[in-house]
């Protein structure tokens, strides 16, 4: 809770250091600062102590995304650039299989530590190496160096805001239901279909494995259909498959609907981050994308408890229908605020 919040938070302010010092020094001191901040959690000796620590390495961690992001889409043509995305997703998705398992093991031998100050040690090596061959892309870091040119060019913000609000209302609100719905799958599996504990987790990593290779997917899909189109759909289907989850037998039917739901998380994200780096002027990407991640995120901080409280007193098919419903009136009202944007 500690990272995930600070973690969540740290986009907004990210975003705007990342468009004035430039994502090659903010992903640098990001990667960096993780390794020392794990490396001090691996090391702390009170609860304290840990909760800070982990604090910190949720702020260091925030500057990736919002910095990341821009300096991919700046290294291929606008053509390819969400399919450059979609694949840059495959490193998140892979995390979830990998890193637990890396860190479980090292833990199983040498202890909960280990697993921090450990994998400390090739983060910081990734890090300096990264920031090494980013300095020889010149051309990847011209934002930091001619930051005033790009002021002058830049078009003044009420003639993109129109254009990106609606759309990041559709993709922040499906997110942060998105996000509160899949903390309560386990759950669900428990009660509505009397799964054990121990294996009901596990059918999160049907959703997730959709990422490593629908989000390509999706990015190249919306190179070609067009960014707001994919995205929309994406949302439209999201609604009818949380209702589905009511009704579908156990076995290969939750899992198909789960798979199902992992793929429309999975081609929206490239085609959203596509169309609002398109959207944006080069000088402001980082800041705009920071205030959406931000906004993703404590959008499922907030949800989730709403969402926990309609269990708690409706149960699980009320609540699953209503989320599903509040997805699709969403996605309808903001598709007529987006049928003339250009793509």
């Amino acid at each position: 809770m500690a990272f995930n919040l600070s973690y969540g938070i740290s986009q907004l302010p990210s975003g705007w250091l990342a468009d004035r010092i430039g994502p090659r020094v903010l992903l640098t001191i990001g990667t960096a600062g993780v390794a020392v901040t794990g490396l001090l959690v691996g090391l702390s000796q009170t609860h304290f102590m840990l909760i800070v620590f982990l604090v910190l390495m949720g702020i260091a961690g925030g500057g990736y995304h919002p910095s990341a992001t821009p300096l991919i889409s700046r290294s291929v043509e606008p053509k390819n650039r969400g399919r450059a995305l979609g694949f840059h997703m495959i490193g998140g998705s892979g995390s979830f299989f990998i890193a637990p398992l890396v860190g479980a093991g090292i833990a199983a031998y040498y202890g909960w530590r280990a697993s921090f100050t450990l994998l400390a040690i090739p983060t910081a090596l990734f890090g300096i190496a990264f920031y090494i061959v980013l300095g020889r892309r010149p051309e990847l870091n011209r934002l930091s160096k001619t930051l005033s040119e790009y002021r002058d060019k830049a078009q003044p913000p009420s003639s993109y805001l129109p254009q990106l609000i609606p759309f990041m209302v559709l993709n922040i609100f499906t997110a942060g239901v998105n996000f509160s719905i899949i903390s309560f799958i386990p759950l669900f599996m428990v009660d509505h279909f009397g799964v054990a504990e121990a294996t009901a987790a596990s059918f999160l990593s049907i959703i997730y494995s959709a990422g490593l290779w629908a989000s390509p997917l999706g990015g190249h899909i919306s190179d070609r259909i067009g960014k707001i189109s994919v995205a929309l759909v994406a949302c439209l289907v999201t609604g009818p498959l949380i209702y589905l989850l009511n009704i579908v037998p156990s076995g290969l039917g939750i899992g198909a609907v789960l798979l199902m739901f992992g793929i429309a998380i999975y081609i929206r994200m490239p085609a959203s981050e596509s169309y609002i780096i398109s959207q944006t002027p080069e000088h402001r990407r980082s800041t705009i994308l920071g205030i959406y991640y931000f906004a993703s995120m404590e959008a499922g901080g907030i949800f989730s408890p709403l969402i926990g409280n309609c269990v708690d007193r409706f149960g699980f098919q009320p609540t699953f229908t209503s989320a599903g419903i509040a997805i699709l009136m969403v996605s309808l009202v903001c598709a007529i605020f987006l049928r003339h944007n250009r793509d």
